[in-house]
């Protein structure tokens, strides 16, 4: 993989970093061909990293369908499939390998607080994934917003010099964020999954200048509650550093975490200004 990269770096080439823990989806194939726009080669990486799951989650159960992956990334022209194993990614074996501690002023509240240690993981993966592939550019979703934040942070303070670009959260008609654990609902969990993308649009749209926040918060949280989903937290918070606002402004995303049956879903949303 380095020496690819190294050949593309001196012939002049900008390099692209798509990565993912696999299972692809229209969501995945859209990340592609947003790094496409920015780059001359792109390389997409499929790995399920064991450092960002918790007690209890579904690491082992977490879908892996590496030749249907690698069919659809064939299929959108990507330059690279870069598969490592856990032993190329964690050469000293997980327990004793370097990891690193995620910006807490991003990580410590939402997902963070609900999943401790899960953006230490994802931080500590990133670094090494950016450190093999040496991207100019590297694409995530904002499906995951708070992750997206948190490997911006990563790369500047770091000094990557890698341009992390956002690309909008994919649907499926319905609305629902397209998710690999959407596999894991059964069709009466589907339905009640939507509600949650209904009900975060509806917020935003009810929202008016000087609203204030924690009314919408709460009612957001009964809806979905009344729906049949099980609220982590629903927040209103500035896009840019997810910081509290008292009152409706401009530049807010509304953000959600729930559990529909056994899954646990996340979805956010820019609000209307």
């Amino acid at each position: 993989m380095q020496d690819v990269i190294t050949t593309w770096h001196q012939a002049g080439e900008r390099v692209a970093l798509v990565p993912t823990m696999g299972n692809l989806h229209e969501g995945h194939l859209a990340l592609v061909r947003e790094a496409q726009q920015h780059a001359d080669r792109v390389v997409a990486s499929i790995f399920v990293n064991p450092t960002q799951f918790g007690e209890g989650e579904d690491f082992e159960k977490y879908p892996r369908t590496p030749d249907e992956d690698i069919a659809g990334l064939e299929a959108e022209s990507c330059d690279v499939v870069f598969i490592p194993d856990t032993e190329q990614i964690y050469p000293f074996g997980v327990e004793q390998s370097v990891s690193l501690k995620a910006s807490p002023d991003l990580a410590a509240r939402l997902e963070g607080y609900n999943r401790p240690g899960h953006f230490d993981g994802v931080v500590s993966v990133v670094a090494r994934l950016f450190a093999i592939t040496r991207p100019d550019v590297a694409v995530f979703g904002e499906k995951d917003y708070q992750q997206l934040l948190v490997v911006r942070k990563l790369a500047d303070d770091l000094g990557f010099g890698i341009d992390v670009i956002g690309k909008e959260t994919i649907r499926d008609a319905a609305g629902l964020a397209l998710s690999s654990r959407n596999a894991y609902l059964d069709p009466l969990e589907l339905t009640l999954a939507r509600q949650l993308n209904k009900v975060l649009s509806e917020t935003g749209q009810n929202a008016r200048q000087g609203d204030v926040i924690k009314a919408h918060e709460m009612d957001a949280a009964e809806q979905l509650m009344s729906a049949g989903l099980k609220v982590d937290y629903v927040a209103i918070r500035r896009a840019d550093d997810l910081s509290v606002p008292e009152k409706f402004e401009g530049g807010l995303r509304i953000l959600a975490a729930v559990r529909c049956g056994e899954t646990r879903l996340i979805d956010n949303m820019p609000m209307p200004d």
